[in-house]
């Protein structure tokens, strides 16, 4: 049987598929449409296979749309910073798949588990990260990781069901992956270390590759 192409697939078996092959979410903070589709074009090129554009940047739905339209099926594109229900409702309008949060409010959980949008809200606690699993959470993002650490996430991991895909976030470095990975990250979201407003492509491109060959030789690390 021919398997199905990424289009076929539900967002949420597309993020299964985006997230195993390159675990790194490339977090766009500040993107302005213009610069949207090339920016997104040079990360797809490195391997990233996860874009999310934060709602708190510069017309951020016009970039949703031009980069899920420019890039292929493969590629999974969703918002960062969704705050409410209705910035769901907005970015299934706008084409995203992905709902990206910095907090764990249920009811925005819900609201994209209705849409059938995968969602990462953001968790610092044990009552956070159950909550937000009860409410249909497809993974979490461990958020402030640079206030949280290694350890807290390790204790996370021993109490957390079986298979919870736990993603630091917050001033992630290609050196600093390891003690995470060692904890038990399943991935990682990366901010201004991967990409700010004022970098040139060049730049992007550079710290992409950066990032991409550090997770690589983690994965194969743990795999040897």
């Amino acid at each position: 049987m021919t398997p199905p192409t990424p289009a076929a697939l539900s967002p949420a078996a597309r993020f299964d598929a985006a997230f195993a092959a390159l675990p790194l979410v490339a977090i766009l903070r500040g993107l302005r449409p213009e610069r949207a589709v090339a920016t997104a074009s040079v990360l797809y090129d490195a391997g990233f296979r996860v874009i999310e554009v934060p709602l708190n940047s510069p017309d951020p739905f016009v970039s949703i749309a031009a980069v899920r339209a420019a890039l292929p099926g493969d590629a999974v594109v969703g918002a960062g910073t969704v705050l409410d229900a209705a910035s769901v409702a907005a970015l299934v309008q706008a084409g995203g798949e992905l709902v990206v949060m910095p907090h764990a409010d249920t009811a925005v959980i819900r609201a994209a588990v209705a849409a059938g949008l995968p969602c990462v809200p953001g968790v610092a606690t044990p009552t956070e990260a159950f909550a937000a699993l009860a409410a249909g959470a497809t993974a979490l993002k461990l958020f402030p990781a640079e206030m949280l650490g290694p350890p807290v996430l390790k204790a996370l991991r021993a109490v957390l069901p079986a298979g919870t895909r736990l993603l630091p976030v917050g001033s992630i470095a290609p050196a600093s992956m390891a003690p995470y990975v060692a904890a038990g990250a399943a991935g990682f979201g990366l901010g201004s270390a991967l990409f700010t407003p004022t970098m040139a492509d060049a730049e992007v491109r550079e710290r992409a590759a950066a990032f991409c060959g550090a997770w690589a030789a983690l994965d194969a690390g743990s795999r040897g």
